[in-house]
């Protein structure tokens, strides 16, 4: 059974947390808090979830989701993140992450600061243009109809194809941006950014962007 480590545990990370749980995961789930402040949500994911500190999650997770303000990046365990598939949900709002001129000024994307912070890791970038309670509420099984889609990036494919597997267990169909770069596609202000629209529609939106 795959283990999946979350760093953060907020509104995208603990939906997140809850569908790998409801599809065979076990999950670490980790906040810059500290353990203790987790437990009500370990207490709802059951046995198959425990919490841990950043670093935990990060070493002990076969994959690893970072669903944090980008402003604290730089906090992230690099070394036990070290070869790992790390998955970005991260958004840029300068409120609240301060301004960062490399992203004001389209030098690099969300995902690309994370890439270079963490230059062993394998990012890809999903489940950021998607809200918490549709990312909960919206999945389909495979095959049903009505499938929303959610565009991923990444440069590695297999990493890609893995994110993509995920997704589709949690209920999505899946549009490939390209590589990580693409990412900018559907970060915030792009047309596929809060986006539900099914994988037509979504290949649409990243066209234009």
């Amino acid at each position: 059974m795959t283990t999946i480590g979350f760093i953060g545990a907020g509104h995208i990370g603990g939906t997140l947390a809850r569908l790998a749980v409801a599809n065979g995961y076990d999950v670490i789930v980790s906040n810059s808090r500290g353990p203790e402040t987790l437990t009500d949500l370990v207490d709802e994911l059951g046995d198959c979830a425990r919490a841990g500190t950043p670093a935990e999650a990060a070493e002990e997770g076969d994959l690893v989701v970072v669903t944090i303000p980008v402003k604290a990046i730089e906090t992230l365990p690099v070394a036990e993140l070290a070869g790992k598939l790390v998955i970005d949900t991260n958004n840029y709002y300068a409120q609240r992450d301060g301004q960062i001129a490399v992203l004001d000024q389209g030098a690099t994307t969300v995902s690309g600061l994370l890439q270079a912070f963490l230059p062993t890791s394998r990012v890809v970038k999903a489940f950021n243009n998607i809200t918490s309670g549709n990312l909960g509420s919206r999945g389909v099984p495979s095959g049903g109809t009505g499938r929303l889609a959610l565009p991923i990036a990444g440069d590695d494919p297999t990493s890609r194809t893995t994110v993509a597997g995920l997704i589709d267990a949690f209920g999505f169909d899946v549009v490939e941006a390209g590589p990580l770069a693409e990412g900018r596609r559907f970060e915030k202000d792009h047309p596929a950014y809060g986006l539900l629209a099914d994988a037509d529609g979504v290949t649409r939106a990243l066209a234009q962007a």
